[in-house]
């Protein structure tokens, strides 16, 4: 009786998996404790500061002799020495470091303790590190853009359409405004340049959107008493556990686009929602809003509609555009950034 033949290919993605796994949770394991590190010499420059009165010199020298006992080990510049005393005077709590500051990257905490000075602002962008994966550029885009000031600001009926806590996570989701300022649309564009603009950037567009969604589709066909119906933008959140309708209009928000997305919704729950799925949500984009308006047009929905606005990229006139930077100009920026980069990790 032959033997049964041996699955090669089937073993080495097996390990390979493995490997990675293993390779990404010894990574985590060594920056906890790098950033651990980083907090304890902190403290303790704090502290002698504090008693002895020291100043910036003796950073400097401790920087010197570090390096000198340590001279393949990286990250004991004068600078990142500083950047620790930092990072110990503005969590002097052990557990907060070890539950979440740890759980990042150090030069993302850098990033937090220079563009940021609000405890509580700086926490949150921690924890959304940790629940996102940002990498550092990510992060600084969010901080730049204000994600934590938008962040579930939109006007939405969630709180009487959807049960707790979907409504709670729901309106988590949504922002206000969404900024795509990775598109520049002139005054007479139409929703379908903003939704082949928005498609053309997916990648920036998902990142704006937030985790959790999934797009289903693009214009999607809808077939309701034999007429068609086209959906702008239609995606599964996967952390919700539902569709949600996403309204494009490149004008103020009208009371009417409330009606039109009602209509969607309840379309695509008796048509595309399945045992398990969750009421379909409804996002309206528009060029802008008035809150009266708004408030009006969601008092009697009974369907879960979230209403925002959001912000694009502005086209400068042709007498500014020789005043912006070359792309010479900006590589050049680039190389130094990097090489201040480099200057702190040394």
């Amino acid at each position: 009786m032959l033997e049964p033949l041996f699955d090669y290919p089937s073993l080495l993605s097996d390990l390979k998996t493995q490997i990675r796994a293993a390779r990404t949770k010894a990574a985590l394991a060594v920056n906890r404790e790098l950033v651990l590190l980083y907090w304890n010499i902190g403290r303790q420059i704090l502290e002698q500061q504090t008693r002895q009165g020291w100043g910036a010199k003796v950073i400097e020298q401790l920087a010197k002799d570090l390096r000198l006992e340590f001279p393949d080990m990286q990250g004991l510049s004068k600078r990142n020495l500083q950047y620790m005393r930092a990072f110990a005077e503005a969590y002097p709590d052990e557990p907060f470091v070890q539950q979440a500051a740890a759980q990042i990257p150090w030069f993302h905490n850098c990033v937090v303790l220079d563009k940021l000075k609000d405890a509580q602002t700086r926490e949150w962008y921690i924890r959304a590190c940790i629940q996102n994966g940002w990498s550092r550029a990510i992060l600084e885009a969010q901080i730049e853009t204000k994600l934590f000031e938008r962040q579930g600001k939109a006007f939405h009926n969630f709180d009487r359409t959807l049960p707790a806590p979907q409504s709670e996570l729901a309106s988590q989701m949504l922002k206000d405004p969404y900024i795509f300022d990775f598109l520049s649309l002139g005054d007479n564009a139409h929703e379908r340049d903003l939704e082949r603009g928005l498609l053309a950037h997916v990648k920036a567009f998902m990142l704006e959107l937030g985790a959790g969604f999934a797009l289903v589709g693009t214009q999607y066909h809808l077939v309701v008493s034999d007429k068609d119906y086209y959906l702008d933008l239609l995606f599964y959140h996967y952390r919700l556990h539902c569709f949600v309708v996403i309204y494009l209009k490149m004008t103020e928000f009208k009371p009417e686009y409330a009606g039109k997305m009602n209509f969607y919704l309840s379309a695509v729950d008796d048509l595309l929602r399945t045992v398990g799925d969750a009421p379909t949500i409804g996002i309206v984009l528009c060029k802008d809003r008035d809150r009266t308006e708004v408030e009006y047009a969601l008092r009697g929905m009974t369907q879960p509609v979230g209403i925002s606005h959001f912000e694009l990229s502005k086209i400068l006139p042709a007498t500014l555009e020789g005043t912006l930077p070359t792309v010479a100009q900006l590589e050049a920026l680039l190389a130094e950034e990097i090489g201040e980069a480099r200057d702190i990790s040394a």
